[in-house]
C-alpha cells in the first residue's frame, strides 16, 4: 500500500466517523482527533483480517485431512479432488489476504509522517468545505438516481474521488482506480458496480 493509498483510505474511514446530514465545520483539532479514530479502526480492522486468516487456514487444512481420511473408504477419488482444489483456493485468498493485510506494520509508521496526516486533512477539508457542490455535480451523473440514496460508505468514495479529479489535479484514471480499489474492500457486489458506473460518467464530464 502506497501512501497515497494509505491517506485516501483513512480519509474514507475519517469521512465515516462525521455526519453528512447537515452542514458541518470542522477545524483542524477535531479532524487530527477523527484521523486517529479512523487508524485505530483501519488497525482493528487489520487484525480482525488477521484472525481471519488463521481460521481459514485451520479450516482448509482440517478438510485437507478430512479428504485423505475418506480417500479409499466411502469417497470417490474425484470428491476427495474437489475437496482439496476447494481448500487449496481458500489457502490462495486467505494468502492474498495475508499479504494485504500484514503491511499495517508500515501502516502505523507511516501513519507518523506529516505527509499522510496532511493529505488526510486536506482530502476531508475540500469534502466538508464543498459537500453541496460535490453532491450536486455527482448527482447531475447519477442517471435517475439520487447520492443521498446510496450507502454512507459509497456516497464517501464517490466524493472522495470527485475531490482527487477536481481539487487535487490527480489524473482521472489514477482517481477512479482508487476508488474503485476502496469500493472494492468496502463495498458489496452492488455498490462496485454502481460507483464504477458514477466514475466513468464522472471521467466523461471531466474529459470534455
Amino acid at each position: 500500500m502506497n501512501n497515497r493509498s494509505l491517506s485516501r483510505e483513512l480519509s474514507l474511514i475519517s469521512l465515516g466517523l462525521v455526519n453528512d446530514k447537515n452542514d458541518f465545520k470542522l477545524n483542524k483539532s477535531q479532524i487530527e482527533e477523527i484521523f486517529e479514530s479512523a487508524l485505530d479502526t483501519l488497525i482493528n480492522h487489520c487484525r480482525d483480517e488477521l484472525d481471519n486468516c488463521e481460521s481459514e487456514l485451520e479450516n482448509a487444512s482440517q478438510k485437507i485431512l478430512d479428504s485423505e481420511l475418506q480417500d479409499g473408504v466411502n469417497s470417490s477419488f474425484a470428491n476427495v479432488r474437489v475437496e482439496l482444489k476447494t481448500s487449496l483456493q481458500k489457502i490462495e485468498s486467505v494468502m492474498n489476504t495475508l499479504s494485504q493485510t500484514l503491511d499495517f506494520p508500515k501502516l502505523i509508521v507511516s501513519s507518523g509522517q506529516l505527509d499522510i496526516r496532511e493529505d488526510v486533512n486536506k482530502r476531508i477539508s475540500k469534502v466538508i468545505n464543498n459537500i453541496r457542490t460535490i453532491d450536486s455535480d455527482i448527482d447531475k451523473v447519477m442517471d435517475g438516481w439520487r447520492l443521498k440514496r446510496l450507502p454512507r460508505i459509497d456516497r464517501d468514495i464517490l466524493r472522495l474521488a470527485y475531490v482527487d479529479i477536481n481539487f487535487l489535479s490527480t489524473p482521472v484514471a489514477v482517481s477512479c482506480d482508487e476508488a474503485v480499489n476502496l469500493a472494492n474492500k468496502y463495498s458489496d457486489m452492488q455498490g462496485r458496480k454502481f460507483i464504477n458506473g458514477v466514475l466513468r460518467r464522472l471521467q466523461t464530464v471531466k474529459l470534455q
